[in-house]
């Protein structure tokens, strides 16, 4: 399996292929509306508008797995979105990121980019807002933690576009 051979559905039903990234910097995101820490999105939508035209995409996947944090319809979840933090990054339809129901995209990524804890490393997501990195050739290079805010993961993405170009 490779992240290339993944897909997501948008909140309107359409396949959004994970291919149609290939050569692109990717950022996914596991977001929610209604969480202490959903004011990253504005922080995201400057990354976004700062790196897109540079080849970075970010995905938001949001989630309800988190004390019910997301409890909008994936019809009323872009507005919300767009109207309270100015995203027009994609979003997707919303997925589980934990539990024999995960999102593929998420089985993947926790799987290739598992999380150091107390008990050693773990696949499990903690919380809303955990942020995995993709370089350009599909590779998983990075996990970020719910509380890592986004302008933190700057040179990060930065050291990605450049080895591109």
């Amino acid at each position: 399996m490779h992240f290339y051979d993944l897909e997501v559905k948008t909140p309107q039903g359409q396949t959004l292929k994970m291919s149609d990234y290939k050569g692109q910097t990717v950022l996914i995101v596991n977001t929610a509306t209604k969480c202490g820490l959903t004011p990253q999105f504005t922080g995201l939508e400057k990354l976004h508008k700062t790196y897109k035209d540079q080849g970075l995409v970010i995905i938001g996947m949001p989630c309800n797995q988190f004390l019910s944090q997301e409890p909008e319809t994936n019809e009323t979840m872009e507005q919300v979105c767009e109207i309270n933090h100015g995203v027009t990054f994609q979003l997707t339809e919303k997925i589980k990121v934990n539990g024999k129901d995960s999102h593929p995209v998420f089985n993947f990524l926790t799987t290739q980019l598992k999380r150091k804890s107390f008990f050693g490393k773990q696949k499990r997501v903690k919380w809303n807002f955990t942020k995995f990195l993709i370089g350009p050739n599909g590779t998983p290079i990075k996990r970020f933690e719910p509380t890592t805010v986004p302008s933190a993961m700057e040179q990060d993405i930065k050291s990605l576009i450049i080895q591109k170009h």
